[in-house]
This record gives structure tokens, sequence and C-alpha cells, in this order.
């Protein structure tokens, strides 16, 4: 949090240089990615390192997109996310810390899954600030970390007749993110 003499720089994702991406096993033997295409979010510093930042973000359950309409439609469905009643995935910052290299960061919030809150650590690396050919001011970072999905009430299971688990519980995720400076 900012005090009274610092002031806090505000930067908003750029969602046409932006991507948040999923990664879970199938049958055990292969993985699944998927996309969420609509999202949004927000990044308020005090320094020009980014240590202490404040973080929201929030993806729209709707927009998921796995190459396959039905296993989409399932995912929506009461059985995984429930779109219709929890329409978005929402993260919170409440530290984000350098590591000791660089560009390397701890980011740790509250992430809330389909009505379930809870605090989880990601990694985030710092690509680093350009202008773009608008003299419009960028900072990108690559946000990785694996969740449980069981954790935030994804219990659906299934299971083939041979016994192998349809879907993996642990679920990598990748984002990458390009904000753009506020004036």
């Amino acid at each position: 949090m900012a005090t009274a003499a610092e002031t806090t720089t505000k930067w908003v994702i750029d969602p046409m240089h932006s991507e948040v991406q999923f990664k879970v096993k199938h049958l055990v033997i292969s993985t699944v990615t998927g996309f969420f295409k609509s999202f949004n979010g927000e990044l308020d510093t005090v320094n020009d390192d980014f240590q202490d930042s404040e973080i929201s973000f929030a993806l729209n359950i709707d927009s998921i997109d796995t190459n396959q309409g039905q296993r989409d439609g399932h995912l929506k469905s009461p059985e995984f996310f429930d779109a219709e009643k929890y329409p978005q995935i929402t993260f919170k910052s409440t530290s984000f810390k350098k590591t000791g290299e660089d560009d390397e960061f701890e980011l740790i919030g509250d992430l809330t899954i389909k009505g379930v809150t809870k605090q989880v650590t990601l990694a985030a690396e710092y690509g680093g600030s350009t202008q773009d050919f608008y003299g419009n001011t960028k900072a990108g970072f690559e946000v990785t970390g694996k969740i449980n999905r069981k954790d935030f009430g994804l219990t659906w299971d299934g299971v083939t007749e041979g016994g192998s688990i349809v879907v993996g519980e642990d679920i990598k995720l990748i984002i990458n993110v390009q904000f753009a400076k506020q004036a």
C-alpha cells in the first residue's frame, strides 16, 4: 500500500498482447491445453522495479477454449466451472516480492474459482519494459504455477472401463501478460 507521500502508477493488461493458458493431463498419457480468451487485470506500482505491486485479475469462464466445443461446454457446465453461477475466476495479490534474481518474483494471492478462495503462490518473471510505436510504456511478465483443481471444488472425476483417470488433478498455469502504463 502506498503512503500519502508515495504515488502509485496504474498499469492495465493489454489483451491483444496477453494470453492465459492452462494444461491438464488427459487419461494420464497426454496433455490438453486450453485458453481463456476474455480477461482483464491491473497492476498498481509504487516502485520502478515492481516490488510490492498490487495485482488484480479476472477471467471469464465463458471464454474457455480447448479447441473442442463439446469439451468446452462440459467445462462450463455445473460439473466443472458452473459458468452460469460463477462467471469469473478472480485473483488478488497479497504479496509480490523479488526472489533474489533481478527478473524473478514470487506472487502470492487469493485465487477464487467456483466460489472457493485459496491462497496460491506463483512464479513471475519480468520480461522488461519498453515503449511501443505510439509512445506507450509497456511491461511484460510471464506467470507460472500449478494448482490442484479439487481444492477449488472442481471435483468431477471420470474413469475409463480400463481404470484410467480421465482428467488429472493438477492444472499448470502459464500466463503471459503485457501491461500498459496509464497516464
